[in-house]
């Protein structure tokens, strides 16, 4: 699971733990922050959190996900909220800029998976590996600083993931995987796209997930070795000028986001965040820019794969 620290991540400045919060009101708004931690080191095992009881919901049918798994992490999203944004240190800015990019590795996660260059990663799982997602270790896109509305301008976050291979377990076990984007804490058992503050395309089955369990949607063909598969996020102002002022107004800062998806270099397709607005598949509460986001690679059974957040390495040139 993503890691908590109480110790504030380098990014805090003195003027962050200022007294013009109560004291429990100070603890728990730190205890909501993101741990913009161990910035110049990959981290290991992010696994701190205890483990979540269970309540009833649904789980997808895709990759080798338990009904189990999907209660744990149903009731973990209930009981833990997404990280207030915080403005990052300059350093922390910087290394994301320059796409030091690097994995954290969680405990569900068994086999190999370490930085190949700067903004690379070259990972295989083992075979009959369970769900489990990797994340970088900062988020790709700050809300404290990123946001077109402190920006004034266009913001975009992409990375791609060539896939080496798939290996079926005994019994023909599927494998495969996920490219996505999700808002931290995000449980990591889970595949980018099924719990809140997350989105993600699978390569089994080509289905789309926007913080939804229970089942996806239609949207490309299945991904297949060989092939290297990118996914971005276009945030933008709300072009309506009401849409614009009731944000404002109510300060939710909340963008206009288009998401788009590449295919060996190409454009092959988006859609409109705000076309997810089935609220009985989780809506996209976390993904509207108001929020930090964090790229993410689901991953279930054997799976030989390499990832790039630097641009040199994609194969699509950013517009």
């Amino acid at each position: 699971m993503a890691h908590h620290s109480d110790t504030p991540p380098p990014s805090y400045e003195a003027s962050q733990s200022s007294s013009r919060f109560p004291v429990d009101a100070q603890q728990q708004r730190q205890d909501d922050l993101p741990p913009y931690h161990n910035w110049q080191e990959a981290v290991p095992d992010t696994s701190t959190f205890p483990p979540p009881p269970i309540s009833g919901y649904y789980c997808s049918g895709a990759g080798n996900a338990s009904s189990d798994d999907a209660q744990r992490a149903h009731d973990f999203c209930d009981n833990t909220p997404l990280w207030i944004p915080e403005r990052p240190s300059p350093a922390v800015y910087s290394s994301v800029c320059e796409y030091d990019i690097r994995p954290v590795q969680q405990s569900e996660f068994v086999g190999e998976l370490a930085p190949s260059a700067r903004g690379r990663w070259q990972g295989r799982t083992v075979d009959r590996n369970g769900d489990c997602v990797a994340l970088t270790h900062l988020p790709l896109y700050f809300a404290a600083e990123d946001s077109p509305f402190i920006r004034e301008k266009r913001k975009m976050i992409y990375f791609e993931v060539k896939l080496l291979g798939l290996r079926a377990g005994p019994g023909n076990d599927s494998s495969g995987f996920s490219i996505g984007f999700a808002a931290g804490p995000y449980p990591s058992w889970r595949s980018p796209g099924w719990e809140r503050g997350s989105l993600g395309v699978f390569s089994d089955d080509g289905c789309r997930f926007v913080n939804d369990s229970w089942g996806g949607r239609d949207f490309t063909a299945p991904i297949h070795a060989g092939e290297t598969v990118g996914l971005g996020m276009f945030f933008t102002l709300p072009e309506n000028p009401l849409a614009m002022a009731d944000a404002l107004f109510e300060g939710r800062k909340k963008c206009k986001v288009e998401v788009f998806f590449t295919r060996n270099g190409q454009r092959a397709g988006g859609w409109s965040l705000h076309e997810e607005t089935d609220e009985e598949s989780g809506g996209i509460e976390g993904l509207e820019g108001d929020f930090d986001l964090y790229g993410a690679i689901g991953l279930f059974g054997g799976v030989d794969f390499e990832s790039y957040f630097d641009p040199a390495a994609w194969l699509w040139r950013a517009e």
